[in-house]
This record gives C-alpha cells, structure tokens and sequence, in this order.
C-alpha cells in the first residue's frame, strides 16, 4: 500500500529577527503558509495568498532544524487553514524548538498543541474582517499565549480596549499587544487613512492607563517596509 506523506503550502521559509510580539528582537525561524480565507484591508503580505509550493512535513521539519536556533514562528497567510499544520507544529515541539503560532482567530484554535504559543489577532472594524472572529478562540486563551490588535484608527482603538476590558484578556494571558498600521501599508486608501503613528496610539494608552503594550513592527524599521523574507 502506497502511504501518501503529509504536505503544506508553503509560501517561504526564512530566518530574520522576531519583529513582533512579546519576542521581538530573538533570532527568529519564519515558516510561512501560503493561502488565507480572510481580507484585511491593510494586509501587508497579500502575496501569500497566491504564492506557494507544496512541501512535506519531514522536509519542512529537516530545514528548520538544520538551523540551530530555537524560536520557530508559523505564520502566513493564515497558516490554521491548512489541518496539516497541525503535525508540523507538534514535530517542531517535540524537537525541542519554541513554537509561535501567528494566526487571525478566524480559524478554530482549539486543536493546536498546547505547548505553542498563540499570538492571536483579534480582527478590528477597519481590518473589513472583524464580523469573522470566532470569540471561543478568547475562552482558549492560555497563560503563555498573546493576543494582537492591528489599530488604524480612534474606533479600532476604542474597538481593542472595550474587548480587552470585556473579555478580561489582562488577566488571562502574557501579553495584549496594540500594533498601529503601518503609514506604508496597501489598502489605506480604502480606509482614506495614512496609517496610524505610534505616538498617536502611545498617548491613548496612556491617557485609558490600559495594561497593554504598544507594539511596533521592528522589521519595517530595520529593513525597508515591503522588504520580504525579514
């Protein structure tokens, strides 16, 4: 009997500084699926949704780790939509890496190994995407798992502050993050928004005295903003 191996779409495959999240700044493994059910206006890796290769499991395990480093981050795209992920996400643990799951909390989380750590992005009204929000996804939530805002505006803000305050996410996991769209991000123009400055969103925070932190990406400020595989 012919046993069919395992694959996923693979958009790209990298190895950079971790931009995002409570990790920002450690050497980084970046696996990222191609393909996603969602369509934020401001999606900055929209290439994902159309370039990727098949690859299977094992050799995809081989390459991330013949690089030593320890920080592994699935991402995409929207990497949950492919079922797969899952036994590519528990061999990586079992190997002994770290494990970021990067994902829009569209997708059901409930199957993903909990020894990952899920960076959860909670879609806000400008994303176009926040009617798709599985909220159960919130009740999942564990210690060591981080939840995403992307803010482009005054009502995503106060969008991300009344849920993180309703849904008590302070209390329950390591980390809110409220990242601002970057100037530089497509899409904008749907929204007649040039992005949101940090500073901008650094003084509501601290106006609201919200127990959240501000995150900015740190790729686009060392790299060009468009600059892919970083």
């Amino acid at each position: 009997m012919v046993v069919l191996e395992m694959t996923l779409r693979i958009n790209e495959i990298f190895f950079s500084i971790q931009g995002e999240s409570t990790w920002v700044g450690a050497p980084c493994i970046f696996v990222r699926l191609a393909g996603c059910p969602l369509r934020c206006h401001y999606c900055d890796t929209e290439y994902a949704f159309r370039e990727g290769s098949k690859r299977t499991i094992e050799s995809l395990v081989e390459e991330v780790l013949a690089n030593p480093c320890k920080l592994v981050e699935i991402t995409g795209g929207e990497p949950l939509a492919q079922p797969a992920v899952h036994r590519l996400i528990s061999r990586l643990l079992d190997a002994g890496r770290t494990v970021l799951i990067e994902t829009s909390g569209a997708i059901d989380t409930g199957p993903v190994d909990p020894r990952a750590h899920i960076i959860l992005d909670v879609k806000t009204p400008d994303s176009g995407e926040s009617h798709r929000m599985i909220w159960d996804n919130l009740e999942r939530l564990r210690s060591h798992d981080e939840v995403k805002f992307v803010i482009s505006s005054r009502a995503d803000y106060e969008y991300a502050r009344q849920v993180t305050r309703d849904r008590g996410l302070v209390e329950r996991c390591r980390a809110i993050l409220f990242s601002p769209v970057h100037a530089q991000a497509k899409g904008l123009e749907i929204l007649g928004a040039a992005g949101l400055h940090p500073r901008q969103l650094a003084r509501w925070i601290l106006e609201d005295q919200l127990a959240v932190r501000l995150q900015i990406q740190t790729h686009k400020v060392i790299w060009e903003p468009n600059t892919r595989g970083v």
